[in-house]
């Protein structure tokens, strides 16, 4: 057998449940932080149609310094776009459970896992991003 050929027939087709469960750590992390910035932009939005004084004590925070100064419609399109990355992060659990996570949807290969510690909700691999755009 060539070098080549050998390597392709050795070359993994999905994480082992090792490298799943490290994922699924990660992301699990990921979700907790992304459902809590999801309310605190949440309860902005809320309290932003208030005169109270709750907005301006000094220990209150919306994400991180300067976000306080974000208009409700500014905040409203952040507050969709993580409810978004929500969605992203609990089907990437889903793919974990069903062992198919990490592949490629256009390519059928393994997504570098690398990639995947940088967007861990990641369908596809740079390869068939780039080709796609």
């Amino acid at each position: 057998m060539k070098t080549k050929e050998l390597k392709e027939t050795k070359e993994k087709t999905r994480y082992s449940d090792k490298e799943l469960a490290e994922f699924k750590e990660l992301i699990l992390e990921k979700l907790d932080k992304a459902r809590k910035d999801y309310e605190t932009l949440r309860e902005s939005i809320m309290q932003s149609n208030s005169n109270d004084t709750t907005d301006t004590s000094p220990t209150f925070k919306v994400l991180e310094e300067g976000a306080s100064t974000l208009s409700k419609e500014e905040s409203s399109k952040l507050a969709e776009r993580q409810q978004k990355f929500i969605h992203h992060l609990e089907a990437a659990l889903v793919r974990i459970e069903n062992k198919t996570y990490g592949i490629c949807r256009e390519t059928g290969k393994l997504i570098p896992a690398d990639r995947l510690r940088a967007v861990p909700h990641a369908t596809l691999s740079m390869e068939a991003k780039v080709r796609k755009s």
